[in-house]
Formats: C-alpha cells, structure tokens, sequence
C-alpha cells in the first residue's frame, strides 16, 4: 500500500551536499566560481548587523559606528556607519550614515555617501548624498543635494601688501523633487 521512496546511495555526493547559506561562501567552492548576488551590497554588508524588530518602539537617539536594520519605529535622530530601514521600518527623525537604503519611512533630513530609496520607500525630508538611487514606484517629498567630497585647496602665491577680496562661498546646487505613483 505505501511504498518507501529510495534514498540517495552515500556514493552518490552530490545528491546528499546541504547547499550553502547565501552569505556563507561554500568551504569546498572558491569564491570566483560563486555566482555574483542579484543586487549589490556595499562593503562589510557580512558584518554582524544590529536589528531593531518590527514590534519594537524606541524613543531618542541612535549612534555608533556598526550596521544597523530598523524593521520597527524609532522617534528620534539615527547616526550609525550603515543604515537599512525595512518595509516594516519607519523613523521619524534625522538620519546619517555612509550607506542608507530605505525600504520603509522616513521623516526628517537623510544624509550619507549612497543613500538608496527601494520602490516601498517613503520620504518625507531632504536627502543630501554622494550617490542617489530612487527606484520606481519610491515617494520622496523634499529637497535633493548633492554632497561632494571637497578637494585639497590649491597653495595660495604670496600676494604683495593689499589681500584680494575674498569670494563668496559658493553653496552646493539644489533640487526639489517629488515622486509618488
């Protein structure tokens, strides 16, 4: 009546190899014959990451210098070295971060080297970065700056008795956007 299934002979390995977790390489596979990830992460993204679960409320301020997944709501100023707000995630207050990618909401000003708005991001502040990613489907209400990374000045020449008049500092170009479906 009930037939038991054959179970793979143990001289057959490749039947019986447990697949390897996605961020672990395979012991056995050298790393340039793994294929390359569907969308790239930047540096250290395998680091331990800290995360704030989706039923969890916190009030005040965030810092430090680790990576950081907020997946439930923060009342305050975030300040962290890699920053990713889920779906689930939302804050209300400033954000900074070399590399912030938002799937959830903001609202407050964003600030970092790459920030990136996936398609359920929400936006509600000014966003100055390096680079700026905003997918389809993204709302972002606010101005858009583009930080830059300053050059060394050049060595000024040695100037006779009068100085010349100073330039006005020149301030970064801005935009305004708004995106919505």
């Amino acid at each position: 009546m009930f037939n038991k299934s054959k179970s793979p002979s143990p001289a057959d390995p490749k039947s019986t190899a447990i697949p390897p977790l996605p961020d672990i390489p395979a012991p056995a596979a050298p790393r340039a014959a793994q294929p390359a990830s569907a969308s790239p992460t930047p540096a250290g993204a395998g680091r331990g990451l800290s995360t704030l679960s989706a039923d969890l409320n916190f009030e005040g301020n965030v810092s430090g210098g680790g990576d950081l997944q907020i997946d439930g709501q923060i009342k305050g100023d975030v300040r962290v070295g890699r920053l990713i707000v889920g779906e689930t995630g939302a804050i209300d207050g400033a954000v900074s971060a070399d590399y912030v990618e938002i799937r959830g909401r903001v609202q407050g000003a964003v600030t970092g080297k790459q920030v990136k708005l996936v398609s359920t991001a929400y936006v509600d502040g000014d966003i100055t970065a390096e680079q700026l990613s905003i997918d389809v489907g993204a709302y972002f209400q606010g101005r858009c700056i583009q930080g830059r990374r300053d050059a060394a000045p050049a060595p000024k020449p040695a100037q006779a008795a009068a100085p010349a008049p100073q330039p006005a500092p020149v301030q970064p170009a801005t935009q305004t956007i708004s995106m919505s479906n």
